[in-house]
């Protein structure tokens, strides 16, 4: 059996998962996450296969919980699940650890497949996403700044275009607001803005963050 974690914030995302996956007859829903934290725990206490890792979750979110679990466990492949297809995003999902990566609304079949081929120790990207990001490598001059930026400072750059304050930002990375503030000024200089609320504009022009979730 390949067992599995569920890892998304929204109780009808994860609901809709698992009936799609308990069809499935080598498959084992093991245990579901709310945050990033919790998937951390859930996979050091029972060592799934997979993890379906939405990337924008609270607390220290899909993309430092998937560093983490990679660096746990090297057995445990994480797929990561987005609405958010265009770059950096992607390159930054695979570029933490993930074997996959598929937009939120993949079909049934696509996820099964997913699942089976990162189980056989091979990478899996949505098609479309796996275009674009050839395209992006091919096209070092992409006008898209955010490409610029390491995972850190787009980790911070995301919490930021939610609202959140430095210090909420700082428990959640384990990090000193001091050191945020580092990041986030410098970030600032890479993407030629000088508040947040010009950071979230910038933002949602390159389609980064959902106007619908503001």
């Amino acid at each position: 059996m390949i067992k599995i974690i569920l890892a998304d914030d929204h109780d009808l995302v994860r609901r809709g998962i698992r009936r799609i996956l308990e069809d499935v007859v080598d498959f084992s829903i093991i245990a579901e996450a709310k945050n990033g934290e919790d998937a951390v725990q859930l996979c050091r206490k029972n060592a799934p296969d997979v993890v379906l890792m939405d990337v924008n979750m609270p607390g220290i979110g899909g993309l430092e919980a998937t560093k983490r679990i990679v660096r746990m466990s090297e057995n445990t492949r994480v797929i990561c699940l987005s609405m958010h297809k265009e770059s950096p995003i992607p390159m930054q999902v695979m570029n933490a650890g993930a074997f996959g990566f598929l937009t939120k609304d993949a079909e049934p079949e696509e996820v099964i497949r997913a699942i089976h081929k990162v189980v056989a120790g091979q990478k899996y990207i949505d098609s479309e996403v796996a275009n674009s990001i050839a395209i992006d490598k091919l096209s070092p001059n992409s006008d898209n700044p955010f490409n610029d930026l390491s995972d850190r400072e787009l980790s911070i750059a995301l919490r930021l275009t939610k609202g959140k304050r430095v210090p909420d930002i700082a428990s959640e990375l384990s990090i000193n607001a001091k050191t945020v503030n580092t990041y986030r000024y410098r970030m600032f200089e890479k993407l030629g803005v000088t508040t947040d609320v010009e950071l979230t504009h910038l933002a949602l022009r390159h389609k980064l963050i959902d106007s619908n979730l503001l």
